[in-house]
């Protein structure tokens, strides 16, 4: 207290002067190009999302280009800024550098993760809404991120996969080409007649308007089981309609052999009892 009550005003007064006289025209370069460089940068952002939108980027990959672009001119600029203050910005970016590097190396899985987001949204082996299959989940995709992608399971339950582990695995693709074969085995009796039951089968297929007819379905005996000969109903749909498909063609094809009085058989068991 006695030291600020004996300061010279005077002397207070020279520091300050000389302080404005010689970082005053710095922090006022520093304000302007700070002002200029944000009207700069908004303007490079905002043409840079009008060229991705008529070039039809993908949506999530817009959001990443652009936020990723975003931070690069802004670090720039604050360099900038930096070194019209006089900060020496060659150490700071050894300190950037150093401190990047001990992130990464804590952070190797979450990068990996980000490598595989960017591999995913730069080549698009899947998009929003597609069927996929891949690494051991079936579902479709809800949402691809950065890090992660969501995919909702026909039961609908979300999965959350990282996308390292899916950018590096086999990925199954059910919607890519548009049309999927149902894959189904009818059995019937060995006392039914071949042909007769190709027929039923096959008008089922042709009656169903959800049944493509290109590729044409199929019906084919493929296996003589135990208690039943097999055939391999083959229909194809869209990816929309598969389920319907695959449930509706179940059902009519009972119905209708049940109609055609052709027996569909089932496990029978035989007891046999010993007189003791």
């Amino acid at each position: 207290m006695e030291n600020l009550e004996n300061a010279d005003p005077q002397k207070w007064l020279e520091t300050g002067m000389e302080f404005v006289k010689d970082y005053g025209p710095k922090i006022i370069g520093a304000i302007i190009i700070w002002i200029i460089g944000s009207w700069i940068i908004k303007k490079i952002m905002k043409g840079l999302s009008k060229v991705m939108a008529k070039k039809n980027y993908d949506e999530s990959l817009q959001k990443f280009l652009l936020n990723l672009l975003g931070w690069v001119f802004k670090i720039i600029l604050i360099l900038t800024i930096l070194g019209t203050l006089g900060v020496e910005t060659t150490s700071f970016a050894a300190i950037l550098a150093a401190a990047g590097l001990a992130i990464g190396m804590a952070l190797q899985g979450s990068l990996g993760n980000f490598a595989g987001g960017v591999l995913l949204m730069i080549f698009k082996p899947i998009k929003i809404g597609d069927l996929i299959e891949a690494q051991g989940e079936l579902g479709v995709v809800k949402e691809i991120e950065i890090f992660t992608t969501k995919i909702v399971t026909p039961t609908n339950k979300e999965v959350i996969i990282p996308n390292g582990a899916l950018s590096n695995g086999n990925i199954t693709n059910y919607t890519t080409e548009g049309k999927l074969r149902v894959d189904l085995t009818i059995g019937v009796s060995y006392d039914a007649d071949i042909k007769q039951t190709k027929d039923v089968l096959m008008k089922v297929l042709t009656d169903n308007p959800q049944v493509l007819q290109d590729p044409a379905p199929s019906v084919n005996v493929s296996e003589l089981a135990d208690s039943s000969v097999n055939f391999a109903v083959r229909p194809y749909a869209t990816v929309a309609d598969y389920w319907d498909v695959y449930f509706g063609t179940i059902e009519k094809c009972k119905l209708a052999l049940d109609k055609a009085g052709i027996e569909i058989p089932y496990p029978h068991s035989v007891e046999i009892h010993k007189d003791s």
